[in-house]
């Protein structure tokens, strides 16, 4: 292995399986998946341009990885028309069945009662699209600039996609509070 494509990958293994969990929520999936990729990562690696970001450069061979392999089996029935969905709809719903305590953001309230795997559930479950930019920006804290080179798209469309994304997202994570039973 060459010794300056050692010194880049080592650090972003950590990341690269975080990612790569976060989007296939299998251990063995996600351990394959980053392995694929560092050796379509090695094998690349002389198309690699010096100076530009590895980080980025590897972790979208690692979300082209888990996705090459995961596409055909993670069919997804269409989502709502987004147009439908209403902008503050956990917050509009929590309120409706009398979850506003006052003084808090009854949105929150629901999401603090919901599990950290439930929350992740609810963002694995995105269309492709959404999902990606979701995972980088909750659960990898990455900004809008890295997003975009990670994906290869612009900010103007992380932006949007992270907009669409969540309000998709507050949908399914109203579904998996009435599923774990949260009431007032």
């Amino acid at each position: 292995m060459d010794p300056s494509f050692e010194r880049l990958l080592v650090p972003e293994l950590p990341a690269a399986y975080r990612i790569a969990y976060s989007l296939t929520r299998n251990r063995a999936d996600a351990e394959d998946a980053v392995q694929d990729a560092a050796l379509q990562a090695q094998r690349g690696f002389a198309g690699f341009a010096p100076g530009t970001n590895f980080r980025a450069w590897f972790l979208r061979i690692v979300m082209n990885s888990v996705y090459a392999k995961h596409r055909a089996a993670r069919r997804r029935p269409a989502p709502a028309s987004l147009d439908q969905l209403p902008e503050l709809h956990l917050f509009e719903k929590s309120v409706e069945t009398g979850l506003q305590v006052e003084g808090l953001d009854p949105a929150r309230t629901v999401l603090d009662r919901l599990t950290g795997e439930a929350i992740m559930d609810a963002i694995a479950s995105l269309p492709d699209e959404f999902r990606d930019v979701a995972t980088l920006y909750f659960l990898q804290d990455m900004k809008y600039e890295e997003i975009a080179e990670v994906l290869g798209v612009p900010v103007g469309t992380v932006r949007s996609r992270l907009h669409r994304g969540r309000r998709l997202l507050q949908t399914i994570l109203w579904d998996a509070a009435q599923d774990a039973g949260i009431r007032p």
